[in-house]
């Protein structure tokens, strides 16, 4: 069911947000983006939340944008900005498949995606993992060395099916050079859980 964000999805919580916007800020300061536009969009861009696994995910971002504009339009917020803002909010979804076309949908789009990557992106897919009840790596080729990816069933095929590609989607320099140092802490946890199952 579609709701607002709740501790209950440790993926889309309350510091999801958090980060989202504090990346979001920095990104916006090296890329000179307007800020007035970059902040309510990272803070709003998830308000509506639909399950991975609901057939109605796609449509998530469009719902958050609306949602985003009644609201700012309650607290009147200069709607001169709303266009820009709803948009940043639904182009940010992979779901979605909107191409961003300003810088500030570009980089709330990269702080989003970045907060897949990394030492949080690991964990939120693996709190995600649990959510959904699935098993964490394939025991027979744990990494897809010579299977299908399979990220409907295996949680680590995950990184292999949408996390490293996501690196490749980052539309600002200072998010793909963010994105190739989250990459590499990926990467090392990868080898370094083939070690221990390997033992």
């Amino acid at each position: 069911m579609a709701g607002i964000a709740t501790a209950e999805d440790p993926a889309h919580d309350l510091l999801h947000f958090k980060r989202v916007v504090k990346t979001a800020r920095n990104l916006c300061a090296q890329e000179k983006g307007r800020l007035e536009v970059v902040l309510p969009a990272a803070w709003l861009h998830d308000v509506v939340i639909i399950p991975k696994n609901d057939p109605r995910r796609s449509q998530a971002s469009r719902l958050s944008a609306e949602t985003a504009v009644a609201f700012l339009k309650e607290i009147q917020y200069p709607s001169e900005y709303f266009e820009d803002i709803a948009h940043a909010i639904e182009a940010h979804s992979f779901s979605a498949n909107i191409t961003p076309r300003t810088l500030e949908a570009e980089i709330v789009q990269d702080a989003d995606r970045l907060d897949g990557l990394g030492a949080i992106g690991i964990a939120r897919c693996f709190a995600t993992a649990g959510l959904l009840k699935r098993p964490f790596y394939s025991e027979e080729d744990p990494l897809c060395k010579s299977r299908p990816v399979d990220d409907r069933y295996f949680t680590v095929d995950h990184f292999f099916a949408k996390l490293f590609k996501t690196a490749e989607s980052l539309q600002t320099s200072a998010g793909r050079i963010e994105g190739q140092n989250r990459i590499r802490v990926m990467k090392n946890y990868l080898d370094d859980l083939d070690k221990e199952i390997g033992l």
